[in-house]
């Protein structure tokens, strides 16, 4: 059973986007089965590191878009994207290290963070790209 799965409150209407936030779901439950089933951290750690750089690439998209549709929230938004990097990156860190393991309280924040993150600050968007003609 995934940890989270998509729904439609969680399209922002632009296809590629969707596309992009379900294949971070997707990721999320992929790190979340590994820890259930006990898979070594080796599996883990490069699930970890995929998601993390995944996140940056789907990071990266929405602000291309913002630039080129001049979105006026920009600013605001591109701080969480920065501040969710930080906070993945140190738990990769942790991880890696050894000081942490990745346990349910890790993934529910990971899970947390980026369904409020869609549900609330991308959906912001939603409306302003499809004014733009982005769907």
């Amino acid at each position: 059973m995934p940890l989270v799965a998509w729904d439609d409150k969680l399209s922002v209407k632009v296809a590629m986007i969707d596309n992009q936030h379900k294949k971070w779901l997707d990721m999320i439950n992929d790190l979340h089965e590994a820890m259930r089933s006990g898979k070594g951290n080796d599996i883990m750690g490069k699930i970890l590191k995929g998601l993390l750089d995944y996140t940056r690439t789907h990071f990266s998209t929405e602000e291309q878009l913002f630039q080129q549709y001049s979105y006026p929230d920009a600013p605001a938004h591109v701080d969480q994207h920065k501040a969710f990097i930080k906070k993945i990156e140190q738990i990769k860190t942790d991880f890696d290290s050894g000081s942490m393991g990745l346990s349910i309280k890790v993934m529910t924040l990971l899970k947390d963070w980026l369904v409020n993150h869609i549900k609330t600050v991308d959906q912001k968007y939603s409306d302003f790209f499809n004014e733009q003609g982005l769907r």
